[in-house]
């Protein structure tokens, strides 16, 4: 069974160095990798597209969106242009971020390789379908390559209705990743893959992960070849 979604491995470190060295640490294992801006004391784009060969992730999550970054949007944004300036792979913004955040972005793109990714978060629950579905729209609205829905999950019916977006998604063919957080979501970081998602996320190892229910790169390849997935 060969599965087509991508393993994106989330780096976490408060200085350059360390982050370099822990992306290089897993570069065999990933499809691509994300490096979180908002945890480094200094978020220089250079020294990641130089040294790491393999599609990068840019992301610089506020704290409103559960991230690190506290300082004033301008400063946040400035990074993640000067990543779609180097053609980054790709390029996290949040769905709530300010319009103007999101016409510069997007007016950046127009001369770069760079897709964007626009997510959106919910650390508390899971919303209606409804709901879950109209988030989809604003993201195809406002001009996503990819989507990202990511909610917590209390029971299995959050799991569910999370994981059916993959089927909306793939008849307006967009691609999407969506999954739940926290211990009962943690089956829909594996299923994802199986079900159309266009990417699920882990971390170097559990003491690293960037968010509730995240599991390790090794623990997440070990299940995959247990289901018999092609990697």
């Amino acid at each position: 069974m060969l599965s087509s979604s991508r393993i994106c491995v989330s780096i976490a470190r408060k200085n350059t160095a360390e982050a370099v060295a822990a992306a290089e640490s897993v570069v065999g294992q990933a499809d691509v990798l994300e490096i979180r801006l908002d945890y480094l004391t200094d978020p220089i784009i250079t020294p990641f597209m130089e040294k790491l060969h393999i599609p990068l992730l840019f992301t610089n999550r506020p704290q409103w969106e559960g991230g690190q970054f506290n300082g004033a949007e301008e400063e946040r944004l400035e990074p993640l242009l000067q990543a779609v300036s180097q053609n980054a792979a790709y390029v996290d913004l949040e769905l709530l971020a300010p319009a103007d955040s999101q016409q510069k972005m997007r007016s950046a793109m127009q001369n770069s390789e760079s897709k964007l990714l626009l997510s959106w978060h919910n650390f508390s629950d899971t919303p209606s379908r409804e709901e879950l579905v109209g988030r989809l729209a604003m993201m195809q609205d406002n001009g996503a390559d990819i989507g990202k829905i990511i909610t917590t999950a209390h029971d299995q019916n959050d799991v569910l209705r999370v994981l059916q977006l993959q089927e909306t998604a793939a008849q307006l063919n967009f691609p999407l990743i969506s999954f739940c957080m926290g211990k009962v979501g943690m089956i829909s970081r594996v299923a994802t893959c199986e079900l159309g998602g266009y990417m699920t996320y882990c971390a170097t190892s559990v003491d690293d992960a960037t968010a509730p229910g995240q599991l390790s790169i090794s623990t997440l390849r070990e299940i995959q070849l247990l289901l018999g997935v092609d990697l």
